[in-house]
């Protein structure tokens, strides 16, 4: 791994980790979802970054594997660069490894049922203070919105796509999508 990338990548990070370190004192909700969007879009942004990298090096097969491989690994730096669980989910899932909890997927039809009544994907996000027994955790989610270059992968897709696609995930469900579309949600978890 680059570490000279990774470092730029996390680097606007800090100042969402330094927010965060101070949630433990009382913390406000309003600095909460500003920490959770800033983690979410450095995610977005180095898979972003990274897809096309392997879009442009081996088109985009090379950009599936890099998908499978990276994605995890960045949510995982991001994850342990603040301490709280930061990931991707979706109802139609790639990867099974992101599938959604109870409060996820109710999210994620709430976003559907929004975007049904025309409320663009780039615009559903939610946030809750949730209890689990004795925890305490602050949850947030930001819809994934289909972009073009998305449908490459996700939309209609054939040939060398989809024998990739059934050779790296067998049960695939993440195909069929269009523009603007609910894809899924970036979620963050802040154990309180």
């Amino acid at each position: 791994m680059n570490t000279d990338r990774s470092r730029w990548t996390l680097a606007p990070l800090a100042l969402a980790f330094a927010v965060a370190t101070s949630a433990h004192a009382g913390q406000d909700i309003e600095d909460r979802i500003q920490a959770s969007q800033a983690a979410i879009q450095t995610f977005a942004a180095a898979l972003q970054g990274e897809l096309m990298a392997g879009m442009e090096a081996g088109g985009p097969v090379a950009a599936i594997d890099v998908c499978r491989q990276r994605a995890p690994e960045i949510a995982a730096e991001i994850s342990a660069e603040t301490g709280w669980d930061v990931g991707r989910t979706s109802l139609k899932l790639r990867n099974p490894d992101n599938a959604p909890d109870d409060w996820e997927r109710a999210v994620l039809e709430d976003f559907d049922s929004r975007r049904a009544e025309g409320t663009p994907a780039a615009e559903l996000y939610r946030h809750e203070v949730v209890e689990d027994g004795d925890e305490k955790a602050f949850r947030f989610m930001r819809a994934i919105p289909t972009a073009g270059l998305c449908l490459t992968c996700h939309g209609e897709v054939g040939g060398d796509i989809q024998h990739a696609l059934e050779r790296l995930y067998p049960e695939d469900q993440a195909t069929g999508y269009a523009e603007g579309d609910v894809r899924g949600a970036f979620t963050v978890i802040q154990r309180m």
